[in-house]
């Protein structure tokens, strides 16, 4: 990776470490497995023709997801999400079972069912919901950094979008405005590398995305994506700014996503090797080792949170395959003309 790619050294991690108390700590490592078990488990689900439509999954990103999260006030602050936003709907708070139900289509969902994967919202925790447009949740952040402003509230709005997403025109229109108004809003580019097939290499002439900062005189900041308390440390920062009214940051979190980019993505642009080099970098057992490392936790915890995680979602898929169907008459609730 580069040099300009901000990562954790061991002796920063303990600092932050400490700084964040071990339950804190424990409870991320705790989150990742969960979200990693959930989607996996959705993959099964879709496999097994119980899940319609497609899915985007973000296996190997669960440390851009959970850091970011963890860093703002969730449930206080607000979010904006996308496409593949399963993980960050998680590390916000979201509850399982209904996340799965929502997948189901059940009524017990977060949506009644009728939002599915990509559109899964949680308004009670300020989690305003996932997106299919790309880049639709840019320039929704400019109103709610707006609100916020108008209100003088302290809370931030986090507004979490592709690396595709960053050629968008709403993009530059979104950080322009959210920089004239100093917004405190933070922007955070999830580069995993592909927008569908298209390599970043190919669709930026910038080494980083967050060079485009500079267009707008705002801080533009890369970090590790798969270092979990990289994205933790960066998004503290720019949340930090926003609350003292020194406007906007965007931070791209380098990173990378081990499936395909839906479901029916046969993966030809790139190579087997290529996601095997990434995979070496799982975010997962990279934090668990800091943490090992720290004296936070043991081998033997690794292994009772991954097992605790892994339930969870068992249990999540036995209250939403119990769950009941959406009553067809109420199919055009919600529906406004």
């Amino acid at each position: 990776m580069s040099e300009a790619i901000q990562s954790i050294t061991p002796d920063r991690a303990r600092e932050l470490l400490a700084a964040i108390g071990h339950e804190k700590a424990r409870e991320m490592l705790e989150t990742m497995y969960l979200i990693r078990a959930f989607e996996e488990k959705a993959e099964e689900l879709y496999a097994l023709g119980k899940v319609h439509g497609t899915m985007h999954l973000s296996i190997g990103q669960e440390g851009s997801a959970t850091g970011a999260s963890n860093a703002v006030r969730s449930g206080y602050d607000y979010l904006l999400n996308h496409h593949r936003g399963h993980g960050h709907c998680i590390a916000w708070g979201g509850n399982v079972n209904f996340m799965m139900a929502e997948f189901l289509g059940k009524e017990t969902g977060y949506c009644r069912g009728r939002g599915g994967s990509m559109h899964i919202a949680d308004v009670e925790r300020n989690n305003l919901g996932a997106n299919g447009i790309v880049g639709g949740g840019i320039p929704i952040a400019v109103g709610v950094g707006l609100s916020i402003h108008l209100r003088q509230t302290d809370q931030v709005c986090l507004v979490i979008f592709g690396d595709g997403a960053a050629n968008e025109g709403a993009f530059h229109e979104s950080l322009n405005m959210a920089s004239i108004w100093n917004l405190p809003i933070i922007y955070m580019c999830e580069n995993n590398q592909y927008a569908m097939s298209m390599s970043v290499k190919r669709a930026f002439k910038v080494e980083h995305i967050s060079e485009r900062a500079c267009a707008y005189n705002i801080p533009g900041v890369t970090v590790d994506g798969n270092d979990l308390l990289a994205v933790y440390e960066a998004i503290s920062e720019a949340a930090e700014r926003a609350r003292a009214g020194e406007g906007p940051t965007l931070v791209e979190s380098v990173t990378y996503r081990w499936r395909g980019h839906s479901k029916s993505d046969r993966q030809l642009y790139r190579t087997r090797e290529e996601v095997k080099e990434w995979q070496a970098r799982d975010p997962i057992p990279r934090y668990a080792n800091r943490l090992i490392e720290a004296g936070i936790i043991t081998q033997e915890d690794v292994q009772a949170i991954h097992d605790e995680a892994y339930q969870r979602i068992e249990d999540a898929v036995e209250f939403a395959e119990n769950s009941p169907e959406p009553d067809v008459s109420t199919i055009m609730d919600g529906v406004y003309a």
